[in-house]
């Protein structure tokens, strides 16, 4: 089947863009919109008509350059501090000087702030720093002197740009770190659903050639010593947790980019399959025979494709361990319930039980069974499973799975597939 990937994009920095966008267009507008309403009140309005002119075309033709951190380069940053710092020191030239000794706007006015607060989304509290600063000094030249109005003006923008930058630092650090915990989950799940096939499989047909091949002997048991050492160094790699390759993640300057699970097409938001659910009486029955008694409801038992897939994967798992560790005659019971919320299985054995501590044992010399074959794939579907033992009274185990899904529940399933 075709798969598709999809991808979440997470980035803080985008709706800061649109916002300077917006900012810079509203600014420009309100500066042409002072000067009108003053006109007549400058020394040299012809100055400013062709600053603002400048300011206008500058303002619309660069509309594409914030809108996102690449296309945001350093050139067009400094071009465009150099027309708002050209227009604070024009002022004085345009302007009748009474005014602007009172205290008047500049030319630029507010949309000075605009170029400054693209310094700060771009390259963080540092760049912002640098650029309030210049501001700073082409107003003190511009008034001549440091009047309270001017230095109010240049504190509030050094400060609100040096804190914007900052902030925009922190969500990329923070927009590293969670991309970072997805794809070491996503690599995780991964890794645990390897472990469960090749436990399902090749462990096992491993195990069955070493065992084979010490009872035939010559030859076979040669084989059957391979076997067996690869078999150790094959459960040694599925319990270290290699991490592979990172291919899940990846920065762009538009923020993190994080490639959560490949997902069959075709399928629903919801992730269930469009043929509907599946009778798990149907995936159960193979399993029954003449040591294994299964007993099930008359009516359907309907779950959704990957729950019921899971749910047999996991019988026949606890079956397999039957046939292992009781022996290859032993009877088994199968028992299906159909309850409301979910559905319960359980398999139940003659055996003798498990000694107390043998499955942390098992754990920690790789035998990943129960771990992952079992409990692992009961987990991911939001269930539990559970494993009653009494030293002479066999072994039940009670495989819970809910009938509903939750989207991240069935999102963390699809990467099982």
């Amino acid at each position: 089947m075709a798969r598709r990937e999809r991808v979440m994009r997470m980035s803080v920095e985008q709706p800061l863009w649109r916002a300077l966008a917006g900012y810079r267009v509203l600014t420009m507008l309100y500066a042409i919109g002072f000067f009108t309403t003053a006109y007549s009140g400058f020394a040299r309005p012809w100055l400013a008509v062709a600053y603002y002119a400048v300011l206008f075309v500058w303002t619309l033709a660069t509309l594409p350059k914030v809108s996102s951190a690449a296309s945001c380069t350093k050139r067009f940053l400094t071009a465009d501090l150099t027309i708002a710092l050209t227009g604070i020191l024009l002022t004085p030239f345009a302007d009748a000087h009474e005014r602007v000794m009172d205290g008047g706007p500049t030319l630029p006015s507010i949309w000075t702030a605009g170029s400054v607060l693209a310094f700060a989304v771009k390259g963080g509290w540092r760049w912002a720093a640098v650029a309030s600063t210049l501001v700073a000094v082409a107003n003190l030249v511009e008034r001549g002197s440091p009047a309270r109005d001017t230095v109010h003006n240049v504190i509030l923008v050094w400060v609100a740009s040096i804190a914007i930058g900052y902030v925009v630092e922190v969500a990329r650090a923070s927009e590293r770190t969670l991309a970072r915990a997805l794809e070491i989950e996503a690599a995780t799940r991964e890794r645990e659903r390897l472990a469960r096939d090749i436990h399902d499989s090749v462990l096992q047909v491993l195990a069955m050639v070493q065992r084979r091949g010490a009872v035939i002997g010559g030859e076979a048991a040669e084989l059957g010593r391979m076997a067996g050492e690869q078999e150790v160094a094959l459960r040694t790699l599925v319990s270290g947790g290699l991490v592979p390759v990172s291919r899940v993640s990846e920065d762009t300057a538009e923020g993190a980019v994080v490639r959560a699970v490949d997902e069959p097409e075709g399928n629903d938001p919801e992730g269930n399959d469009p043929e509907g659910p599946v009778d798990l009486r149907a995936l159960l029955a193979p399993y029954a025979g003449s040591l294994v008694n299964l007993a099930e409801p008359g009516a359907p038992v309907p779950l959704a494709p990957l729950a019921a897939r899971e749910l047999a994967a996991a019988v026949g798992a606890a079956l397999d361990n039957v046939r292992k560790h009781v022996g290859e005659h032993a009877r088994a019971w199968i028992l299906v319930e159909d309850e409301p919320d979910e559905v319960i299985v359980t398999v139940r054995d003659e055996g003798p039980g498990i000694p107390e501590g043998r499955l942390a044992e098992a754990e920690g010399e790789g035998r990943l069974g129960v771990a992952l074959s079992i409990r692992g794939r009961l987990r991911e579907l939001g269930g539990t499973a559970e494993l009653i033992s009494v030293p002479g009274q066999g072994t039940e185990v009670e495989l819970k799975a809910p009938k509903k899904t939750t989207s991240s529940t069935t999102a963390r399933g699809k990467a099982a597939e």
